[in-house]
Formats: structure tokens, sequence, C-alpha cells
């Protein structure tokens, strides 16, 4: 199993960004996946989940702004990250439980006011 997450970057407060978490080595379509971020000093927090058949679940702090979605034709998760916040800075990994867990390596999001 490998993920590899992309799309992070810097942005000012208020802007927007995509991630996407590239999947292989197991049949992604079956799969719930989800994102993760991790702040400086802080506990890894779940920010949002997709399951196989498209439910989706929001940590409070980003629902109204932020949009899980998955592309099972490219074995791919998105997350789009709207009105973006300084407190919304973090690595954000994707994770995917197949048997085990596993996390990909992050991709970092720097929100400047």
């Amino acid at each position: 199993v490998q993920l590899q997450a992309s799309g992070g970057g810097q942005v000012q407060a208020g802007g927007s960004l995509r991630l996407s978490c590239a999947a292989s080595g197991f049949i992604f379509s079956v799969y719930t996946m989800t994102w993760y971020r991790q702040a400086p000093g802080k506990q890894r927090e779940l920010v949002a989940r997709i399951t196989s058949v498209g439910s989706t679940i929001y940590t409070d702090s980003v629902k109204g702004r932020f949009t899980i979605s998955r592309d099972n034709a490219k074995n791919t998760v998105y997350l789009q990250m709207n009105s973006l916040k300084p407190e919304d800075t973090a690595t954000y990994y994707c994770n995917v439980i197949v048997g085990i867990e596993y996390w990909g390596l992050g991709t970092l999001v720097t929100v400047s006011s």
C-alpha cells in the first residue's frame, strides 16, 4: 500500500487549496479514506473521511469550508479547502486501513494571516 499526498503550500487567510492523495497497492474503491492533520505541538486530528459509498464526515472546525471527495477511476482522494484560516496550518496526511493502518508522507499547508 502506498499513499502519496500532494497539493500543499503557502496561502493567505481566505484562500483555497486542493490536496490530492494518490493511492496504490489495494482495491481503492472499497475502502474508506481519511484525511488527518497535525499542527506543530499538537496531536494528529481527523479532518475528513469518505466511505466507499461516498458518505462523509468532517471535524467541526472545517465543516462548510472543506470538502472531501474521491475518484475511484484515478485511485485518488481529494480535500478541497476553502476559506482557509491560520489555524488550518498543519501537515496533512491521508490514511487508509487495509488490515493495518497506512499513512502517506504528508503535505504541508501554511496559512498566513
